[in-house]
């Protein structure tokens, strides 16, 4: 779907865990709450007085906390009342908030360069963590509660205990600002993005940093991993959405549709969809079914690619019009709909829904983009006032590359000697430990033979030197 209601650049976005709903902050002061159902209406908050910098659902999705640059944080209700909370919560811009897993404690991250910890129930202070030098971009608490991570403009990723206060950990491996920090659903890595475009992964077990991306030619603004570990997608301040496969440790897909920077992505608590909020003011939701596919056929399956990113960089995925394509057998549809709403009541007027086959490359992109669905709606304030506003129609995107005829020939021909070339290499990899292993055990072998002959040497010395015995 594409949700257009937003009046300046989308900044941050999250689900409910229902999946029903999804919230979103903007800098043009709003936190909204679009339904994800059809027919569904879409609420706009008002109360922060610049711009919104963070949004979360509660777990049990009946609360929203947001942070401003106002310096405040606000708990809604999402619903039309709207109510909310709201406390001061630093002396400076609030970057980020997030809830525990248990939902009664809250964690900021500001330019006042702390990190600190709020009751949600009572909406008091707990505590505070101060040993970063420069503004802190994020903070987040690890799934069981007792981490937390944080980041910012100090080039530091730093790892807390909750129940001590103290820093247990302090990474530096970022050439520029630290932007976005987020655990694994398991809480045994983090991942750490950068201005300088870099993505980072470290096994908080051991504190090595296990992987390194440099896939995106502009700063990483947010990632999110999914549910199950083995993906992580990525916003990029150069207007595209990355998608790693964590297992193989490489790049395999490029979503484009936004026309800014890309602000804000994340997973839904199933992996079924992700979102991804941008500059250009819209949010783009997508559907996914990637983890049932073999990655092995998906890369025997793939015939070209539309940039000319280092390989094994799969297919690049545009969401734009309907664009019909020749006859080809697919296993990935889209679905585009065009809807119009009634201000007043909301009502679907006209449908239109029009299925279009996607390309043979973009086969082995199991992803699937629901496009032009348009939601705006009635909005409420902190004290129940009501707004009601004209729906605007967008237009439907499209799956469609405009690349020439010669030049996509010359790709996909050198797609497919970059594809043979990396085979080449893994099964020269595989040999090359093949032989190793049988090195070693050879050698192995042929020192245990030494040893044995040696000791059959001493032996038979020591038995040629026995004295005879007394009584012979």
């Amino acid at each position: 779907l594409h949700f257009k209601g937003h009046k300046n650049a989308v900044t941050c976005v999250h689900f409910n865990p229902n999946s029903k709903q999804l919230a979103s902050g903007s800098a043009d002061k709003t936190v909204m709450i679009w339904n994800l159902a059809p027919k569904g209406r879409a609420l706009r908050f008002f109360g922060h007085q610049d711009a919104v910098t963070g949004v979360q659902f509660s777990p049990s999705g009946k609360r929203v906390a947001s942070s401003s640059k106002d310096r405040t944080v606000r708990l809604w209700t999402p619903s039309m009342k709207g109510e909310c909370a709201v406390f001061r919560a630093h002396t400076a811009a609030v970057r980020s908030v997030a809830f525990s897993a248990d939902g009664l404690r809250l964690v900021t991250a500001s330019d006042d360069k702390s990190v600190k910890v709020w009751s949600v129930d009572r909406q008091s202070f707990i505590y505070s963590l101060n040993q970063h030098t420069n503004w802190v971009r994020c903070a987040r608490f690890s799934p069981d509660g007792r981490l937390i991570v944080s980041c910012g403009d100090d080039r530091t990723v730093r790892l807390w205990d909750t129940s001590t206060k103290h820093c247990l950990n302090c990474f530096s491996d970022c050439s520029g600002s630290s932007t976005f920090v987020d655990f694994n659903s398991n809480g045994t890595c983090i991942g750490s993005s950068g201005a300088d475009s870099s993505l980072n992964i470290w096994d908080i077990r051991t504190n090595k940093l296990i992987q390194h991306y440099k896939v995106h030619s502009e700063g990483i603004n947010s990632f999110s991993f999914h549910p199950s570990n083995n993906f992580l997608i990525t916003g990029s301040s150069d207007h595209t959405v990355k998608v790693l496969d964590l297992l193989e440790g490489r790049l395999i897909y490029t979503l484009h549709g936004h026309k800014g920077a890309v602000t804000s992505v994340a997973f839904s608590q199933a992996g079924d969809l992700f979102a991804s909020g941008g500059g250009d003011r819209q949010i783009l939701l997508w559907r996914t079914n990637f983890d049932s596919k073999s990655y092995q056929d998906v890369l025997q399956k793939h015939g070209r690619r539309a940039t000319p990113d280092p390989p094994p960089h799969l297919s690049d995925i545009y969401p734009r019009s309907p664009h019909l394509h020749h006859p080809q057998d697919s296993a990935v549809q889209v679905l585009n709909i065009s809807v119009t709403y009634q201000s007043s009541d909301f009502q679907a007027r006209h449908v239109d829904t029009s299925r279009v086959e996607t390309q043979k490359g973009d086969k082995s992109g199991s992803w699937v983009s629901s496009a032009a669905g348009n939601q705006t709606g009635a909005f409420s304030t902190g004290k129940g006032r009501r707004e009601e506003e004209e729906t605007v129609l967008t237009h439907p995107l499209e799956v469609f590359s405009t690349h020439a005829s010669s030049l996509d020939s010359t790709l996909q021909h050198i797609v497919r000697q970059l594809d043979i070339l990396t085979q080449t290499v893994s099964v020269l990899e595989e040999r090359l430990t093949l032989t190793e292993d049988r090195m070693k055990e050879c050698l192995l072998h042929q020192s245990q033979i030494l040893q044995n002959l040696q000791a059959s040497r001493e032996q038979q010395r020591s038995g040629s030197h026995t004295p005879p015995h007394p009584f012979t």
